[in-house]
């Protein structure tokens, strides 16, 4: 990897490091419930228009319908608002009906914070819908993320118990997450986006007359704030078609040097929001530092991958850019579905971090990356979205793993597993074995019948083992709530619209219920003090223990369809080179 991608990375992870830390303090007093009386008087009146106690504390059962429900509502919502947009307000393009399986998958896809997307923002979308539809569910299926993070951490931080499983109330949760920290941080981003030149109004479609003498017609629409909160709560969802790559959405490098931050903000924010919530800032240490290890790897390796560019090129001896006599290597890299303005190591950056976060959008085209760079953002889906991950789900997906990595360490040393002195016993463990397989049953079985279909087969766009990629890269993105394409696949079709909802839905909601079951187990319990013997878990010894329970038992679900698709493909490809 060149020094100029060593010096971005670096980079990157130093200001999200000195950012993510008073995230973290915010996210703990929220989680607490510590909070400035004045923010109390003001959010007190919604409480009591909504019938809310916030004082009471709910049973895991009742915040798992509390969540469902309030989800489901917000499928009704945006499959109404698509359905009926030809008829309502702030549609200056008049945009019909949005078709009835594009119009499912879509509300499906952004109230599980998946925004995978089969259509074209700006051909398809009404600026109402786009505002009171997939806006307002970036915020509330982050907020819910978020909520389900707390729910854990405080099953695990409750000492002294009444034995009821009690962690929290949703609506509290969601109501404060909501407007004490995701709508100020997406307002400071929004103003900044507009300043770097994001635009953000209610005009017309503009047309306007190109160099060679065409007409083209450009798009508007208030963009900047559906910028923000696409990318702070690790949503993904494009105004545009083009994603972040459109200059409207993305216009500079610092925009995008900030846009990559805001992904992970909140999931590095909330490792140290654990900590402090546990009572033990270096457990939170522990789990970020699993995290930031996997995804260096995983950037190295896709910078490498996209730096050494197309081997069947180097071996003609050609550059594709300048024409000129070349060694080994491709001279300048893969740059096929790259943005020039931001090159290679801007580009594996992002396509790491969004596919890390459980966000989705993009700035090059995934389906371009060469046969080992598109593997790692498949990969990193397929690990179950815990390095780093979406705001909430990230946390809570590693803990499950944290919790699977105590159990086996405890069989080795023949002693009851315990972490952060909760012990984890047979039901916590049957739980964690549905969170964790759960979505390999989805993504794989979801492969075979896109692939066995005929309907599944007819979508896919290049032939051999990247058709293969195509399929299998969708079910991990909608399975694992990613929302990111090899967008050669004709997904916006009854079949694949049908399929990847059902993923998608049952890919968040059948791991968030197991994960609710361990925090109302966990906090029934009550906190062990720690002896002699209690293992610890926040040392560097428990860092490659959880990396390796990651990885193992994370991946090793998915290596035969790998074989199958990018790993084939690389060797097919260098082969024909040689």
């Amino acid at each position: 990897m060149e020094t100029s991608a060593w010096v971005l990375l670096g980079a990157f992870l130093l200001v999200l490091g000195v950012l993510a830390w008073p995230t973290g303090r915010a996210l703990a007093a929220l989680c607490d419930g510590r909070l400035p009386g004045w923010m109390k008087r003001a959010e007190a009146p919604l409480f009591r228009l909504a019938g809310v106690d916030a004082g009471a504390s709910m049973h895991w059962h009742g915040y798992a319908l509390a969540l469902l429900a309030f989800n489901a509502l917000g499928v009704l919502v945006v499959y109404a608002l698509q359905r009926l947009q030809a008829l309502l307000p702030l549609n200056p393009a008049s945009l019909g009906a949005v078709s009835p399986d594009s119009a499912f998958n879509t509300a499906v896809s952004f109230a599980t914070n998946t925004n995978w997307q089969g259509y074209g923002g700006e051909s398809t979308m009404s600026y109402l819908t786009q505002m009171l539809g997939l806006s307002v569910q970036n915020f509330l299926s982050a907020a819910t993320g978020i909520a389900v993070a707390f729910a854990l951490a405080r099953g695990f931080a409750a000492r002294h118990t009444d034995g009821q499983g009690r962690v929290g109330n949703f609506w509290v949760d969601v109501t404060r997450i909501t407007l004490w920290l995701l709508l100020p941080i997406a307002l400071l981003l929004a103003l900044f986006f507009v300043q770097q030149g994001v635009i953000q109004n209610f005009h017309a479609y503009q047309t306007v007359h190109t160099l060679e003498g065409a007409s083209q017609t450009l798009a508007m629409g208030p963009v900047a704030s559906q910028e923000a909160i696409k990318m702070l709560g690790t949503n993904g969802g494009g105004f545009f078609n083009a994603n972040s790559a459109h200059p409207f959405e993305n216009p500079t490098a610092l925009s995008n040097f900030v846009q990559m931050l805001s992904i992970f903000l909140i999931p590095a924010g909330l490792c140290f929001a654990f900590g402090r919530v546990v009572g033990d800032l270096r457990q939170g240490w522990a789990v970020l530092a699993a995290m930031t290890a996997i995804f260096v790897v995983a950037v190295v390796v896709l910078t490498h991958a996209e730096q050494a560019g197309n081997p069947r090129l180097a071996a003609l001896g050609v550059d594709a850019v300048h024409g000129a006599v070349q060694g080994v290597q491709q001279a300048g890299g893969n740059m096929e579905g790259k943005e020039v303005r931001f090159g290679i190591d801007a580009s594996s950056l992002f396509a790491a971090v969004t596919t890390a976060a459980s966000c989705g959008a993009v700035i090059a085209m995934h389906e371009s990356l060469t046969p080992l760079g598109g593997m790692v953002p498949m990969v990193l889906m397929q690990l179950g979205e815990v390095v780093f991950g979406g705001v909430g789900s990230g946390l809570y997906g590693m803990l499950v793993f944290a919790i699977l990595a105590v159990f086996i360490a405890g069989l080795m040393i023949g002693r009851t597993p315990e972490y952060l002195g909760k012990k984890i016993e047979v039901h916590e463990m049957k739980l964690t074995s549905i969170a964790i397989l759960i979505t390999p049953i989805l993504v794989l079985v979801g492969t075979a019948i896109a692939v066995g279909a005929a309907p599944g087969r007819a979508g896919i766009g290049s032939p051999g083992a990247h058709g293969f990629s195509e399929v299998l890269y969708a079910l991990s993105s909608a399975g694992n709530n990613n929302g990111s394409a090899f967008a050669a696949l004709s997904a916006n079709s009854p079949f694949y619209n049908a399929l990847l909802g059902v993923v998608m839905w049952l890919g968040r909601f059948a791991m968030i219920v197991p994960v609710l079951a361990i925090a109302g187990a966990l906090a029934a319990k009550k906190r062990l003090p720690e002896t002699a013997g209690t293992m610890p878990t926040h040392g560097p010894l428990f860092v490659i223990l959880l990396i390796g329970t990651v990885l193992l038992v994370g991946l090793l679900n998915y290596v035969p369809a790998l074989a199958l698709g990018p790993m084939v493909e690389h060797l097919m490809l260098w082969k024909a080179a040689s």
